[in-house]
């Protein structure tokens, strides 16, 4: 486990007490490709922000135990709102949802409003409900380009709350953004001149990046996308090859699983040799037993989410 000394038996036991939690409890286990390894060991689901919304929108079972960050728990206890959705620790936040408070947003809106400008809100998923509750639609990295082709042409983009996948999509789409000044605490401190380093030192390697990194890291890239779609590049490749991954280093866990014939170097921060996630970081195998076990800490439905509901629907269903 992360920022802890690995005890193999103690983790053993643990996600054998899960397992039958989970059986005991009819819950399904829905982890994020950022967790550690184990933990999407025992997800019966693991995926990126809009494979796990849309998994949890089609959940059967009466608990859903989300292992991710607390926007994620969210949005699926919005798409279920008679489900007891549980999130092992309520302090997982997400810097770019701290990134665009909805009081700081609504105010921004009713600015623009008042000087004529026509826009639509896009918003990315790593957001709250209430900054949901603004937005004309919601993207993830895996159908953003899709959504945007729906706002009107005679509309400016008002994206928020992560200017650097909003600039990335302002140059893909060639549509007029503001941009919202979020920032991802991983991607955002990636070191370029490691990256550049790594590629002279395996010039056959092939570096990936997640549209959430800076623009000087995508510029070096070979292929820029979110999980999903490293996750499809990479299957892409049949002969063994070398890739240097430029995203949350949990998520080498998930390609070396599925591809085991290839070797996946993280691509160091600027401060430390990898790039992990605080926020993902805080879920462990003890606090998940113990929601299972206590049944808490719980979701709890906010008047805000009838209207995310409404966006999150018409976004990614």
């Amino acid at each position: 486990m992360q920022g802890t000394v690995a005890n193999p038996l103690q983790d053993l036991l643990l996600c054998e007490e899960i397992a039958e939690l989970k059986t005991r409890r009819k819950a399904v286990m829905l982890a994020h490709y950022y967790q550690d390894g184990a933990i999407q060991e025992l997800a019966d689901f693991t995926g990126d922000s809009l494979k796990l919304a849309r998994e949890a929108a089609k959940a059967t079972s009466p608990v859903i135990v989300f292992c991710g960050v607390h926007f994620m728990a969210e949005t699926a206890k919005i798409l279920n709102p008679g489900k007891k959705v549980l999130l092992p620790d309520l302090e997982a936040g997400c810097s770019l949802a701290e990134a665009c408070p909805p009081g700081e947003l609504k105010r921004f809106q009713d600015e623009l409003r008042a000087k004529g400008v026509k826009f639509q809100t896009v918003t990315y998923i790593n957001s709250t409900a209430a900054t949901k509750a603004l937005s004309d639609w919601i993207v993830t990295s895996g159908n953003a380009r899709e959504i945007i082709e729906r706002v009107p042409r005679d509309h400016q983009i008002l994206f928020t709350p992560d200017q650097h996948l909003g600039r990335y999509l302002m140059q893909e789409t060639q549509r007029p953004f503001i941009l919202w000044k979020g920032s991802c605490i991983v991607h955002e401190v990636f070191s370029v001149g490691d990256l550049i380093r790594l590629k002279k030192q395996y010039p056959k390697a092939i570096a990936i990046a997640h549209p959430e990194c800076p623009q000087n890291m995508l510029e070096q890239a070979d292929f820029v996308g979110g999980t999903e779609g490293m996750l499809k590049f990479v299957g892409t490749h049949t002969a063994s090859t070398m890739f240097l991954v430029a995203t949350e280093v949990n998520m080498i866990w998930q390609f070396e699983k599925r591809y085991p014939q290839h070797v996946f170097l993280p691509v160091p921060g600027i401060a430390c040799a990898c790039n992990a996630c605080p926020h993902m970081a805080k879920n462990t195998l003890e606090k998940i037993r113990n929601c299972l076990r206590d049944m808490t800490p719980e979701i709890a439905w906010q008047p805000e989410f009838d209207a995310a509901q409404k966006v999150i629907t018409r976004s990614l269903l």
